[in-house]
């Protein structure tokens, strides 16, 4: 099965063309380089997503109290320092976004797909430089698109992050459905161009320039991870597309794809024929594999640092594969638990209760397999061993709680409440910052070749990992009480009056996880210039990444590429002297190759 790399592709590069800084560090099409690109845009996305989370969580807990960072940052939305109504569910319309399709998206696929798919299968780049540097200069665009949507007259979009019709289909529906809903779907459909671009180069660059002796079953965890969520999103961003373009239709053209019998102030409109729930089928369809194309990047990214850092072989390393194929596959048939209360056909919802209940196994395989790789090992505790520690216990507490969502009969109770915005921060969004975080602890020297500051990289971990508890733990029971989400104040419903404390505890804790932020914001920035520089494998890794030099080169090796003898996960096997015997070593005379 294995592919042969050719070692004279690319050989030629940097010798007959001297690169100037543009060709360099902006429209560069060497993988290492555009994985940093998606990296830092990717974080300049995410501090703009949690300011706006920082602010709605201020909002909740002290609801028409003056606020001078909303006069500073908000303005005319803000009138006396009191947010205005409108602004918030913008607000939560745009963190949704850019944390979901710009941040966790970009930022672990784009990020580590481009940085690990070459070094760690043998390759020289990617199988297409140039499509690799037009879809990140895509997703580039689609972020500046969406950031400018927050500065148009009428308000940025605020359909929610789901952006339901008719809210998202009417322009004259509200403020936010005008000009900041058209910029909304611009820029998604050019972002969902970048990630097909970026999704056929990976799948293509797996599947046919893997090295000499890479075969399949010896490629690291982490590829297969990168390698099924590639087409995962083949198969499902197109359908977002559809549903974007037939939204556009709707708002612009005349037809009604999704809207169907609308009065506005008595007002009868021309609509007819359509179907909004049409629209969630089209939405949800995408938006399910979605959560499992931000998770699985990060799976593989845990599994990869876990053995790293237990010095011992992955547990279930075939069984690993055979989770992450179940995952994708079954990722796409449940799409329906997110629509139980839409007027579902009861029998269609019990189906869709049992592929959701079902994806709980392999997710279960891979979380005894972590738990089992941990167990008697020679753990090194440095910060990305403690994110892919906090990564397994955020992912087992928020998937817990899908099995109450994904049961027909028991969401019906808790839909739309703070209870399911708890259950998707822990499993999604959390978990999935956990292994980006994990992963760029590990793989910094890699990109940069200096090493972060460890000090505070414990100080990130164990300040992140109390207030993200802090914040989503007591969601679950505020959700349970009732408390629907998306409201922009509670003061109207004696019912919620007591807790009100309690979103005032779940509003300091995230004010304060904001804030460490910053500790990893210096700690990434300034280790670029003054970090202590790293050795060629600081890790005692067994993968093939490590045995390319320091010094990054367009090529990744300098001589010949390094030919795989062995499985990626060699670590304290007997009859060696070191505790790692990399993948290019060749098998001693009687020694047998390890495949658990």
């Amino acid at each position: 099965m294995s592919a042969h790399a050719d070692n004279h592709v690319h050989d030629d590069h940097g010798h007959h063309h001297k690169e100037t800084f543009v060709t360099k560090y902006i429209f560069s099409q060497d993988h290492k380089m555009i994985a940093k690109q998606y990296l830092i845009t990717g974080t300049i996305m995410g501090v703009i997503g949690v300011i706006m989370s920082m602010m709605f969580r201020m909002q909740i807990a002290w609801p028409e109290e003056p606020n001078v960072l909303f006069e500073a940052l908000l303005g005319k939305w803000a009138p006396g320092g009191v947010m205005d109504a409108d602004i918030y569910l913008a607000l939560v319309t745009i963190h949704g976004t850019i944390m979901v399709f710009f941040v966790l998206t970009a930022g672990l696929s784009g990020t580590f797909s481009n940085l690990l798919i070459p070094l760690q299968i043998g390759a020289r780049d990617m199988a297409s430089g140039f499509l690799n540097m037009v879809s990140y200069w895509l997703f580039f665009l689609s972020s500046v698109i969406m950031v400018i949507s927050l500065f148009v007259e009428a308000g940025p979009a605020s359909a929610g992050w789901t952006i339901y019709p008719p809210l998202s289909a009417l322009p004259m529906a509200q403020g936010g459905s005008g000009m900041g809903m058209t910029l909304w779907l611009v820029s998604m459909a050019i972002f969902i161009a970048s990630s097909l671009l970026g999704s056929l180069n990976y799948v293509v660059t797996v599947i046919n320039l893997r090295t000499k002796g890479m075969s399949m079953t010896r490629l690291p965890l982490t590829i297969w991870a990168f390698f099924v969520t590639a087409i995962i999103g083949i198969i499902s961003f197109p359908v977002l597309l559809s549903a974007a373009l037939l939204l556009i239709m709707d708002r612009s053209f005349g037809t009604s794809f999704f809207l169907s019998d609308i009065f506005i102030q008595g007002e009868v409109l021309h609509y007819q024929g359509g179907s909004p729930v049409l629209f969630e089928h089209l939405f949800w369809f995408l938006g399910h594999p979605e959560v499992y194309i931000v998770i699985l990047p990060a799976m593989g990214l845990v599994s990869e640092i876990m053995a790293s850092n237990s010095r011992k072989p992955i547990f279930g390393y075939r069984a690993m594969i055979a989770s992450i194929l179940a995952i994708a596959f079954l990722s796409t048939i449940v799409w329906g638990h997110h629509m139980f209360i839409s007027g579902m056909n009861p029998f269609l919802g019990s189906v869709f209760t049992f592929t959701t209940l079902l994806i709980a196994i392999p997710s279960a395989v891979k979380a005894f397999n972590w738990i089992t790789t941990l167990w008697k090992g020679n753990l090194q505790m440095n910060p990305a061993m403690l994110f892919s520690i906090g990564f397994v216990s955020t992912f087992i507490t928020g998937g817990l709680t899908g099995i109450i969502l994904g049961d027909s009969a028991l969401d019906i109770n808790v839909h739309d409440t703070y209870f399911v915005v708890a259950h998707f921060h822990l499993v999604m969004g959390i978990s999935a910052l956990y292994g980006m975080f994990a992963g760029i602890y590990h793989w910094y020297p890699k990109m940069f070749g200096r090493m972060l500051n460890k000090n505070l990289g414990y100080i990130h971990f164990w300040i992140t990992a109390v207030c993200a508890y802090g914040v989503f733990f007591p969601m679950h029971f505020i959700g349970m009480a009732g408390l629907p989400r998306r409201y922009y104040t509670n003061s109207n419903f004696p019912l919620f009056d007591d807790l009100a404390n309690v979103n005032v505890i779940i509003t300091i804790f995230a004010l304060v996880g904001g804030v460490v932020q910053i500790v990893y914001l210096y700690n990434f920035f300034s280790s670029i210039f003054f970090g202590k520089k790293t050795v060629q494998n600081p890790w005692k890794s067994t993968t093939l990444e490590w045995t390319a030099p320091v010094e990054h080169i367009h090529g990744n090796w300098p001589g010949e590429i390094p030919h795989v003898y062995r499985w990626a996960y060699d670590y304290s096997k007997p009859g060696h002297d070191v505790d790692f015997v990399p993948q290019n070593i060749p098998l001693k005379d009687g020694e047998e190759e390890l495949q658990h």
